[in-house]
């Protein structure tokens, strides 16, 4: 595709660079040409290369892992214990199809989410501006790029000003980098200051930052959850490999003692293999991606996408929301006030000026309300406009130079009130008068805009426009909404500190706001800036580097901290919050930093996020408990009885179908239905390995009380102990497989089975496949001694056994809470509160 690709020299001029790539600057590229290129040079995004589906599945039978089943199987073989064979080889291959099925599908999940992250770009074509996804950009295309923007491929500057840009991503520079007219600029950098019109030279990997990165690669850094995860899995892999140990050396000892035969000692091995690999939370990597995969499909549904998937966990941590006021608790649809006259003759003239000194073809919010007051729009197609240097977060202010319609040169301003009073070299009177407006303005929630025109050398102060951005409908109920679910929120905002508590007390908040730029220049100490920053209900006049230091304060107090914003300026602030939030209209650099993008304006979005954050942490932890109790149980099981009974209570096939069984309704969790906590969820170990550990020991005794009961009573008749010995196998199989199963529904939540949330249907009927599939092998067995049927009779009472000993562990498990201090009664008082504030909402 790249030989016919136009041979452009950034040496060219302009006007050269337009020849060769055959494009009007005031037309740009037609519809049918773009479509031709397109197919001709191909989309503007990076080769990945992926690695193949068949290469991938067969990486699941390569590894420790994967490495102790092949063993276990070709020993079986070996001693020709094929019904062992057989059924090692098949949990070899439903493990690989399982692991390989869950990766592929949170691939999946995560690439539809990457799509809908896809940039774009604002382009000229057949004489019109359109924003199109960046990947259809083509060489000669015509595009406007601004603060904020990510270039979407290297591009000539032909029109405009300058801009201001970040290279770090291609040089390491430090500092921004300026472009001037005739200049390049590379994909992947990011406009830090001005707007200009850009000509594409490149696209694709045939731009500079394809040929060295991708331009979007997010960092994966691991989450305080998947830590506390991985712990837990060493935990268990070392509990694993210490009772292995111990019944390897007891099995060793009593082989020296007997002098069996050495297909006894290939027996142990393939046994203390197997135990190896049901011990180690095999399923762990899988059952996490997946649940978190689900999770972030069902937050892009409620409008919030999800750019690092670890970042759910903190987002379910969250006690403190630094939120933006404009957009976020506010409707971000500027009105027009009262306006405050002084050199102006009316209203139309200081609205008239304004609209000059704004990007017309812009979106702004701020020029969209100016602009819609004007009372005779189309006289401003009679202005030309020479020169127009955008608003500047530095400056705060915009200037255009315009040419009138008789011929008169003149400059216009509007901005913050204060910095244009700095243009017009004030006098006492004129400083009153715009102090005495911005104090009315703001006691009525007004923002405030000077507007100044310069003729003749001299500035002149035409007045200021209040600009009125009401709340949104559902700020107020969800503010509170929010609150109720521990989670503070402190409004955030550039606006002047007046306008920041009239906002607050509309919206019933607490009114400690403080300018934070005092406040950070004051002579405080660390301790007593910490605590007022803690204290404060919300901060006004905030430059975007306050943000970060706001946000580092607070974490060094300990809080998990979100942060809203939508400005590339936002960008370090995002980056260092623990839940960086990119707005609805954000930049593109602001939504590169964020860990959650909101597609829909409104803090409903964001509170949407929080609940079902908490559901998905839920889920995990219940996984994590479930496993934790599943494994010790049976390790405890296995190590006690070595000590009680001269030969292993499982054989290595029962456990095999255990772990096989036992995969079944964990890779349904994902799915399962789960209480939306009122307060922020942390990971509390002392609750998990109280819960965990003791549902493990009660679950040791009930087995060991069903083994006895069939020793002692069931099969007492029965004379010869070798089939007696079969069959008590059996109904320890029956104990571990079924009471394991059942487990789940206990450490889904901290209260008896039948309280709601109700599990998931697809969940739930996973359980009952699964136990139903125990159940049938534990009546018929597999056709061999290591595996004997015992008849539907003592199945029966097994699971009547069974049943009584998971309601005992029930008692066991809110006991156990209680213990630990945990409240039942506020568990259902939360619950109750919770489904009133949905119904409320709804």
């Amino acid at each position: 595709m790249s030989e016919n690709m136009p041979k452009y020299d950034p040496k060219m001029s302009s006007e050269e660079a337009l020849k060769i790539f055959n494009v009007q600057i005031a037309k740009g590229l037609s519809s049918s040409e773009a479509q031709s290129r397109l197919a001709t040079y191909g989309e503007n995004t990076l080769e990945i290369k992926k690695e193949s589906l068949f290469r991938k599945f067969f990486s699941y039978f390569w590894g420790p892992i994967p490495w102790m089943i092949e063993i276990a199987a070709f020993l079986s073989a070996l001693l020709e214990k094929w019904p062992d064979f057989i059924v090692i080889l098949a949990m070899l291959i439903i493990n690989g199809i399982l692991g390989f099925f869950q990766e592929y599908k949170a691939g999946n999940a995560i690439e539809a989410l990457r799509k809908k992250l896809a940039l774009r770009s604002r382009v000229l074509r057949d004489g019109t501006w359109k924003e199109i996804e960046a990947k259809n950009l083509v060489p000669g295309d015509i595009i406007q790029i601004k603060l904020g923007n990510i270039i979407p491929a290297d591009i000539k500057l032909i029109s405009g000003e300058y801009i201001s840009v970040d290279q770090s991503a291609l040089t390491g520079e430090s500092l921004p980098v300026d472009k001037k007219l005739a200049e390049d600029a590379y994909s992947g950098t990011i406009v830090k200051q001005g707007e200009m019109i850009g000509l594409v030279t490149s696209t694709g990997i045939h731009t500079f930052f394809g040929k060295t990165a991708q331009l979007v690669e997010k960092a994966k850094a691991s989450s305080h959850f998947q830590e506390v995860v991985m712990k837990i899995g060493r935990f268990l892999i070392i509990s694993t490999l210490t009772i292995c140990a111990l019944i390897l050396s007891v099995s060793l000892y009593r082989l020296e003692l007997t002098h069996t035969i050495h297909e006894s000692l290939g027996k142990i091995i393939i046994f203390i293999l197997v135990l190896v690999i049901a011990g180690i939370p095999i399923a762990l990597p899988a059952v996490l991606s997946a649940t978190l995969a689900i999770g972030a499909n069902k937050l892009a549904q409620l409008k919030a996408i999800v750019s690092k998937l670890t970042s759910i966990e903190e987002l379910a941590s969250m006690d403190i929301l630094c939120s933006d006021k404009t957009g976020t608790l506010t409707k971000n649809q500027l009105t027009v006030g009262e306006i405050h006259l002084f050199t102006a003759k009316n209203n139309n003239e200081i609205l008239f000026d304004a609209a000059l000194a704004s990007n017309i073809e812009g979106n702004d919010a701020i020029d969209s309300a100016i602009i819609e007051k004007v009372s005779n729009p189309e006289e401003l197609k009679k202005y030309q406009k020479k020169k127009f240097i955008p608003f500047d977060p530095s400056i705060k202010r915009t200037e255009a130079t315009v040419i009138t319609p008789d011929g008169k040169t003149i400059i216009l301003s509007k901005g913050a009130p204060q910095v244009i009073l700095t243009l017009c070299a004030p006098s006492k009177e004129l400083e009153q008068k715009v102090q005495e407006a911005i104090t009315t303005c703001a006691s009525k929630g007004y923002r405030t805009l000077g507007v100044a025109r310069k003729e003749n050398d001299h500035w002149n102060y035409l007045g200021i426009i209040p600009l009125f951005d009401p709340p949104r409908d559902d700020t107020k109920q969800t503010m509170q909404h929010v609150q109720n679910m521990g989670v503070q929120i402190k409004m955030v905002t550039g606006d002047h500190v007046a306008i920041a508590q009239e906002l607050a007390k509309n919206l019933d908040m607490k009114s400690n706001i403080l300018p934070v730029k005092h406040l950070l220049e004051e002579n405080h100490t660390t301790a007593d800036l910490e605590e007022k920053i803690e204290k404060a209900d919300g901060f006004a006049e905030v430059f975007p580097e306050h943000k970060f230091n706001i946000v580092k304060t607070l974490q060094d107090k300990k809080h998990i901290v979100g942060m809203t914003g939508d400005g590339v300026n936002d960008a370090p602030a995002l980056k260092q919050a623990d839940v960086g939030i990119a707005v609805s209209g954000a930049t593109d650099a602001a939504k590169e930093a964020a860990d959650l993008i909101l597609t829909e304006p409104g803090l409903l979005v964001i509170s949407h996020a929080i609940e079902e954050a908490r559901k998905i942490f839920g889920r995990m932890k219940s996984y994590a408990m479930y496993r934790i109790t599943e494994t010790c149980r049976l390790l405890l099981f296995l190590g006690a009885s070595m000590m009680a009974f001269n030969d292993h209570p499982l054989t290595a096939i029962m456990i095999i179908v255990i772990a096989l069984l036992n995969d079944i309704p964990i890779m349904m969790i994902a799915y399962d239905h789960m209480r939306t906590h009122s307060k922020p969820v942390l990971w509390n170990m002392k609750e998990v390995l109280t819960i965990s550990i003791g549902l493990a020991v009660v679950g040791v005794v009930s087995t060991f009380g069903l083994y006895w009961i069939g020793d002692r009573i069931w099969f007492a008749a029965i004379e010869d102990p070798t089939t007696k010995f079969y069959y008590l196998r059996t109904l320890a199989f029956m104990g571990i497989l079924c009471g394991g199963n059942l487990t789940i529904y206990l450490t889904r939540n901290v209260g008896a089975i039948w309280q709601k949330p109700l599990p998931e249907w697809k969940f739930f009927l996973s359980t009952i496949v699964s136990l139903t599939i125990g159940t049938i092998v534990a009546v018929y067995g597999l056709g061999t001694t290591d595996f004997m049927g015992i008849g539907w009779k003592y199945v029966a009472y097994s699971w009547i056994y069974i049943l009584i000993w998971f309601f005992i562990c029930m008692l066991v498990k809110e006991a156990l809470y209680r213990t630990i201090g945990y409240d039942k009664k506020r568990y259902y008082e939360e619950f109750l509160e919770k489904t009133a504030e949905k119904i409320h909402l709804n």
